[in-house]
């Protein structure tokens, strides 16, 4: 899909960028999600990680760093560690805001 878009310079413009009418979307630094980690034989992790750990995170086009703040496990008490094959929410912090939907 090609856009003209006049009055903006080509280095302006980086990948992962939304086009979006303006106040139509919020972006966010912080967000809660659902997660499985993959293990080893999946193609995943074969370690484990902690709260603190800053992992890349890919959404959509783009990619940004963040860090892990919590996790909750799926009885919903607060874990310090997940390993490889768990299932968790966890609440991350992204250093610079991203366009995220509630969904």
């Amino acid at each position: 899909v090609g856009v003209l878009l006049r009055g903006i310079q080509k280095d302006e413009i980086q990948r992962g960028m939304v086009i979006a009418a303006p106040n139509s979307i919020e972006p966010h630094i912080k967000f809660e999600a659902q997660v499985y980690v993959l293990t080893k034989e999946e193609g995943g992790r074969h370690t484990p990680f902690f709260p603190g750990y800053r992992p890349q995170f890919y959404v959509r086009t783009t990619d940004v760093t963040g860090k892990i703040e919590n996790f909750t496990s799926d009885d919903g008490s607060e874990t310090k560690m997940v390993i490889p094959g768990d299932r968790v929410k966890m609440v991350v912090e992204l250093i610079q805001p991203i366009a995220i939907e509630d969904n």
